[in-house]
């Protein structure tokens, strides 16, 4: 059940490339590829990413997109249940994660850590990742100019680091995974490392930007709690496509290393009744050899000082990288 709906008469976006291929991510068969091989010998890099998120009661109105879709805001009940993960559920939620060692990023919006600084200072105290996914999940980015979309992002960096003592290294969304046509390269000129919101990959893989390095992290779309649990499944199901997940990779991984990430929302996977699926999930998971549990800016990290490199080298030897798409202006 998403919250949000886009408006059927939307103005145009700003956009650079136009009818043209995106020039971002050169493609990449995944059996051709260098081999990634990750610490210690693991298979499968775990990347674990509870959600803690911010739905404003009256956002301001959007000429994209409607930020809820049930009723015209306030929306008392969708917002209701919202905010039950941030009151009840991320405790929960924590003491299971807790009792398994987990090692998490959490998916923020900024303004949530500074609205709740007792989830801030939980972040904190465990040293976990911020992944920020916008300032609040009721707005997005769409018409902002690229000064705009700068300082966006500017003061995201400001609050997470104030909040939390953490400076930022990811970034994806906000809401629905929204993002302008400058958005690659405003986040490597900030000194970020990975964007989140490329779904195409079961590896991280180099993106062209005009300044610095940013690769893609493979932000779970699969085994992700709102589409099973957030629809007319519940948590069995939602324990069994994770399991399901989790093992094929584990095979395929013996030729190179993937990712599998999880990402859960506590006002969903947090409900009492759901609660012991995750921990199903995580005895599951955890109880296999050849697993790196780490943060998203860990892995990120680890493929760029060793397969960053060679994973270009590859690229341009496909001349899949140096030349941008006709027309593009990089």
């Amino acid at each position: 059940m998403l919250q949000y709906s886009y408006r059927p008469d939307p103005p145009p976006t700003r956009a650079h490339h136009s009818g043209e291929p995106q020039p971002w991510a050169p493609y990449s068969a995944l059996p051709d590829r260098p081999p990634i091989r990750w610490p210690n010998g693991a298979r499968i890099a775990l990347w674990i990413l509870p959600c803690v998120l911010h739905y404003e009661y009256m956002p301001p109105s959007d000429p994209w997109l409607n930020a809820w879709t049930r009723m015209l805001p306030p929306d008392v009940l969708g917002y209701g249940r919202q905010e039950y993960g941030n009151r009840v559920a991320f405790w929960r939620v924590l003491d299971m994660l807790d009792r398994h060692g987990a090692r998490c990023t959490i998916v923020a919006n900024s303004t949530a850590l500074r609205l709740y600084p007792r989830i801030a200072s939980a972040i904190a105290e465990r040293e976990w990742e911020v992944l920020g996914h916008g300032q609040v999940n009721t707005r997005f980015v769409f018409g902002l100019t690229e000064d705009e979309e700068r300082r966006y992002y500017e003061e995201m960096l400001r609050v997470v680091e104030e909040t939390t003592g953490y400076r930022m290294k990811g970034m994806g969304g906000p809401g629905p995974q929204s993002a302008t046509a400058s958005t690659p390269d405003l986040l490597a000129e900030l000194g970020f490392l990975y964007h989140s919101d490329w779904f195409y990959d079961e590896q991280p893989t180099p993106l062209r930007v005009r300044s610095g390095r940013l690769v893609t992290m493979p932000y779970p779309t699969e085994t992700n709690d709102v589409p099973v649990l957030g629809s007319a499944f519940d948590a069995e199901v939602f324990r069994d496509v994770v399991i399901r997940q989790f093992d094929q990779l584990h095979a395929d991984s013996a030729a190179t290393g993937r990712v599998m990430g999880l990402c859960i929302h506590p006002f969903l996977i947090g409900q009492p009744h759901r609660i012991r699926f995750l921990d199903e999930i995580l005895r599951h998971v955890l109880s296999h050899p050849g697993v790196w549990q780490a943060t998203g800016a860990e892995i990120a990290e680890y493929y760029v000082a060793h397969h960053y490199e060679p994973m270009v080298a590859h690229l341009r030897a496909q001349r899949a990288w140096d030349v941008p798409p006709q027309g593009a202006t990089r």
